[in-house]
């Protein structure tokens, strides 16, 4: 079976991955290259983990996570959908079962609010994972004074906690922004859109999304 490990080791994809992130600096996004797919990697297994999912499950979802945003290497538009078709075909040249590579497939052409929804655990996990990882250690812009509001925002946030309450059947993200960077309100200006994705990927799993911020629940 094609583990986390064995495709964190492919040369194929690392290629990618540093492509990927070739193109977004030239185009001025955030950081989307290993500390970004590490971190949802990490993210959407543990979900499914404590959720009491099979061993196999939280392995495949972490895979997809480390995969969901290589489709960046061949434009930002429409990368969900690209990235899917490319790490199934890497997935099939590694010796995965069509039925496992399907799934991550699914799940990662599904991860953007533009075009996807929550269709699968394993989808609703990586949307879970891939919108709570906001974080000024994602701005690559060192000019202050030329932020756009995403680079403000991201920016701002100090600590994005993503947590599991298997006990109440909910998951919590925590943030703190230090609204002296921007005001709240900034924040759902640009997220609102990945917040009701996120909502609606918990519901789901059957769990309830919270929303944290400044200590204040706010959803």
């Amino acid at each position: 079976m094609v583990t986390l490990e064995e495709v964190r080791k492919n040369e194929e994809v690392e290629a990618l991955i540093k492509g990927a992130q070739k193109q977004l600096d030239g185009l001025g996004y955030t950081e989307h290259s290993h500390r970004h797919i590490s971190i949802v990697s990490k993210r959407a297994g543990d979900i499914l983990e404590k959720l009491g999912y099979p061993e196999r499950t939280v392995e495949l979802t972490r895979i997809a996570g480390y995969l969901h945003d290589i489709g960046n290497c061949v434009n930002r538009t429409d990368h969900a959908h690209s990235g899917a078709i490319i790490a199934y075909h890497i997935l099939k040249d590694m010796g995965m079962p069509v039925e496992e590579r399907t799934e991550i497939m699914m799940a990662i052409g599904n991860h953007d609010e533009k075009t996807g929804t929550a269709v699968s655990d394993l989808s609703a996990a990586i949307i879970l994972a891939d919108k709570s990882d906001v974080h000024r250690n994602r701005v690559t812009n060192t000019n202050l004074s030329t932020f756009d509001i995403h680079d403000r925002v991201n920016y701002a946030v100090t600590n994005a906690d993503l947590r599991l309450d298997s006990e109440n059947r909910k998951v919590i993200l925590d943030l703190t922004i230090d609204t002296k960077l921007c005001p709240v309100l900034d924040y759902f200006e640009i997220f609102m859109d990945r917040t009701m994705m996120s909502k609606y990927a918990a519901k789901y799993l059957k769990i309830w999304f919270e929303l944290v911020i400044n200590g204040t629940k706010l959803l």
